[in-house]
């Protein structure tokens, strides 16, 4: 279930559709993400309407989901976790920052 709920919200991100990722966004969910010092990334977005307005920034075939890796033109962008609660999104966690993100991708990307 908790697979199928993070699959639709990439889904939704990609394809702009609003009221997709509403459905699947908890009212009260939170996004902290850390861009690190190099991208303006670093926020805590609360709600809804406001985290699912900053994932239509995924409104691009260009960007696809690894595991738990969003990659676009095939480079590592943002490291995430879901936190799924009663089949909607809780949380999500994310990490942006390229010097961590190149520590830490490489394993996941090399799995697949």
């Amino acid at each position: 279930m908790q697979r199928e709920v993070v699959d639709a919200f990439f889904a939704a991100a990609r394809r702009g559709d609003f009221e997709a990722l509403i459905s699947v966004l908890d009212p009260d969910v939170v996004l902290p993400s850390d861009g690190g010092a190099e991208r303006a990334l670093t926020a805590r977005v609360e709600g809804a309407a406001a985290v699912a307005g900053r994932a239509l920034m995924f409104a691009n075939p260009a960007a696809s989901l690894h595991p738990v890796v969003v990659t676009v033109d095939g480079r590592p962008f943002s490291l995430i976790a879901f936190t799924v609660v009663g089949g909607r999104i809780a949380e999500i966690d994310a990490i942006a920052d390229p010097e961590r993100l190149s520590r830490l991708v490489g394993a996941v990307l090399t799995e697949e």
